[in-house]
């Protein structure tokens, strides 16, 4: 039946009335009505949407939780790629991170810049997509450009709005923030699992990571998280600061970090991270330091990015907690690349969150620098907040019982002999045959950052290697439903899952199988960088290291190390098994645009760009066939000077490189009037 009117328009400002008050009341901590005067409003649009179900909306506070468990999480494509940050760790390196910002914003050295500083929140990273205020979806970091759709989970979170209170941007934005949970709900939580002789969370973060990733929306909402905004990203920088943005979403609803600020100058930003270092013990939340970014838009666009992080943010910091143990053996692991890793066995102890039982010693020379025994006492911390490494030993608590560790001479997986080559701390067993070796090189093939197989972890590496069923990454792809399905801790759906992964690994971007193939000294970067050079697996396969060389951005060492993989009977023979079994490498579209505007030319940017980001214009020389540079020389084919250009303009007419204006760049480039 037609819903009346007069109730549609109740239930409209029964929404709003009630999106309103969990705004006042969960942001703002600052309640306007009592709790029997909300759940009044709430039971009354229950009411109305009951009677009238076409009265539901995806912004009824209604909707916040009760759809059905999901079976597993879809995929979201960011619109934006979401970039890691480089770390600093104390003043210095904010003030040559500061240093750097004005090189590549071609500002003067004595320019003080305004920067934003806000906490670095210890929670689960979140891209929130909304379509004309309205939101469309939710989904985790992933891979940094595609991440698992957790919609229905987000949605249970009462910080969130589900619709833009105010000021809502036309067309598609996203949102970024971090989705965390207070110690005091933590500790709640902890308490009620023993009390069910249930596993406890080690931290608030595993708690937050976990309750987001529940398949039943229910068990999210029971667990109270909390979000903090951070960023907000549409098609067009909104604002021209992104201190304006911080307050748009604060305006729209959004919480953002009360203890953000405007900061002018990196000797007040330092001052403000090591304020906080000494007082983040009074939040009731969790932080691992201080997130600095220049505040300034067209300065970041100036600035520019490198690799997989933006030149005009960092992350200081704090330092890691240590703890006290001690050490009852050393064993030496063998990774990947062969390298043997002295690892110590220590007794169990509490640190940073988890409990910790092992710790890298990383190398021979290491081990003696620190003089670290069996039967020491040490001090551990957690390395970039993720692996333990012994940091010290504590020679006043020795017994004279301490035994140094002499490392292997055969490799204690294969048996095979490990050496020590001339000019290198680390010592290798030569056998490329071992388990070890073999284990490592599928589980880096199939992590996120390569082909990122899902469910090709490593108890599953682990189980397939040890029965027979893969030598090498090429067996990967021979496996069947059926050989896997008989395995231990295997079923029909868990099978049918890895081999549904495997099948869409089958064509993937040239610079991930670079990537993946493990090559020594090759991280994500430079494949990228061989992938758009040789565009094709047979160019790269068939590059001399003099060709290697000439590859901008690749060092003799680089070069040597690539063109030995190539040249070595056992991997080319690998990469035909490869190709043979179905992977298609797929071929760069940018190393295709011989006939591009930019064929074989280098171009640099200086000054602000009025059309595109700096990001784009780079993109677009790229797709042309060039290459975007940061530094001008005698190489440069051209300069595009946009709005206010810096040295770099000044350097370019010196040499005499061709200075293009923005709109003579596109019209070049086939894009007059952009």
């Amino acid at each position: 039946m037609a819903v009346p009117k007069k109730i549609a328009d109740e239930a409209k400002k029964l929404r709003e009335k009630i999106n309103y008050h969990n705004y006042r009341y969960y942001v703002l901590d600052s309640p306007e009505i009592s709790d029997p005067e909300y759940d009044r409003l709430f039971r009354r649009l229950v009411e109305l949407e009951g009677k009238y179900p076409e009265l539901v909306s995806p912004d009824s506070p209604t909707q916040r939780v009760g759809a059905a468990p999901l079976e597993e999480f879809g995929s979201v494509r960011h619109m934006f790629p979401m970039l890691s940050l480089n770390n600093a760790f104390e003043a210095a390196e904010l003030r040559e991170f500061d240093r750097r910002v004005k090189t590549f914003a071609d500002l003067p050295q004595d320019e003080v810049v305004t920067y934003v500083a806000e906490l670095k929140i210890d929670g689960l990273a979140t891209c929130l997509r909304y379509e004309d205020g309205l939101l469309a979806s939710a989904a985790t970091r992933g891979d940094g450009m595609v991440g698992e759709d957790v919609t229905q989970n987000v949605k249970t979170i009462k910080t969130i709005p589900l619709r833009w209170l105010r000021g809502a941007l036309p067309g598609t934005v996203e949102v970024r923030g971090e989705v965390y949970m207070q110690r005091s709900e933590f500790e709640r939580i902890n308490k009620e699992q023993e009390a069910k002789g249930e596993p406890i969370f080690a931290n608030p973060r595993n708690a937050a990571a976990g309750s987001v990733r529940q398949l039943d929306s229910r068990i999210t909402a029971k667990r109270h998280l909390n979000f903090f905004a951070y960023e907000l990203r549409a098609a067009s920088p909104p604002f021209p600061s992104h201190w304006e943005s911080l307050e748009c979403l604060k305006r729209a609803g959004f919480p953002v970090n009360p203890h953000s600020k405007k900061i002018t100058g990196v000797e007040q930003v330092a001052a403000y991270c090591l304020d906080w270092q000494e007082r983040q013990s009074e939040l009731d939340y969790n932080v691992d330091g201080v997130v600095v970014k220049v505040n300034d838009v067209a300065t970041q666009d100036r600035a520019g990015w490198v690799s997989r992080s933006p030149r005009w943010a960092v992350a200081y910091k704090f330092p890691a907690e240590e703890a006290v143990t001690v050490v009852r053996e050393i064993q030496a692991s063998v990774g990947r690349t062969g390298v043997l890793t002295p690892v110590a066995i220590m007794d169990p102890v509490f640190v940073d969150g988890s409990t910790v039982q092992r710790a890298t010693l990383h190398n021979e020379d290491e081990l003696r620098r620190k003089d670290v025994r069996i039967g020491d006492t040490v001090v551990i911390r957690k390395a970039g907040d993720v692996i333990p490494e012994v940091v010290r030993v504590l020679p006043e608590k020795r017994t004279g019982k301490e035994k140094k560790f002499t490392f292997p001479s055969k490799c204690p997986i294969c048996g095979e002999p490990v050496v020590r080559p001339e000019g290198e701390v680390a010592h290798r067993c030569l056998n490329p045959a071992c388990p070890a070796q073999v284990r490592g090189n599928i589980e880096h093939w199939g992590s996120r950052n390569a082909l990122n197989i899902d469910h090709l972890g490593e108890q599953t590496v682990n189980l397939l290697v040890a029965e027979g069923l893969v030598k090498d990454v090429a067996d990967v792809y021979t496996l069947t439903k059926e050989r896997v399905r008989d395995l231990e801790r295997f079923a029909e759906k868990s099978a049918d899952n890895l081999i549904r992964a495997i099948e869409n690994s089958r064509r993937p971007p040239l610079a991930k199988f670079i990537f993946g193939l493990g090559i020594r000294h090759v991280g994500e970067h430079v494949a990228d960088v061989l992938a758009d050079h040789f565009g094709t697996v047979e160019k790269f396969l068939q590059a001399s290291a003099e060709d290697l060389s000439q590859v901008p951005e690749v060092g003799p060492v680089i070069a040597e190390s690539v063109a030995e993989y190539v040249r070595s009977p056992r991997s080319r023979a690998l990469i035909e098994k490869l190709l043979r079994v179905g992977v298609e490498p797929q071929p760069v579209r940018s190393a295709a645009a011989k006939g591009g505007a930019f064929a074989g030319k280098t171009v640099v940017f200086t000054g602000g760009l009025s059309t595109m980001t700096r990001q784009e214009a780079e993109r677009l020389v790229k797709e042309q066939g060039g290459r975007a540079s940061s530094s001008v020389s005698k190489e440069t084919d051209y300069v595009v000077a946009g709005d206010k250009p810096g040295s770099k303009y000044d350097k370019a007419v010196k040499l005499g490189v061709s200075v293009l204006s923005e709109q003579e760049f596109l019209k070049k480039a086939g894009r007059p009037g952009h």
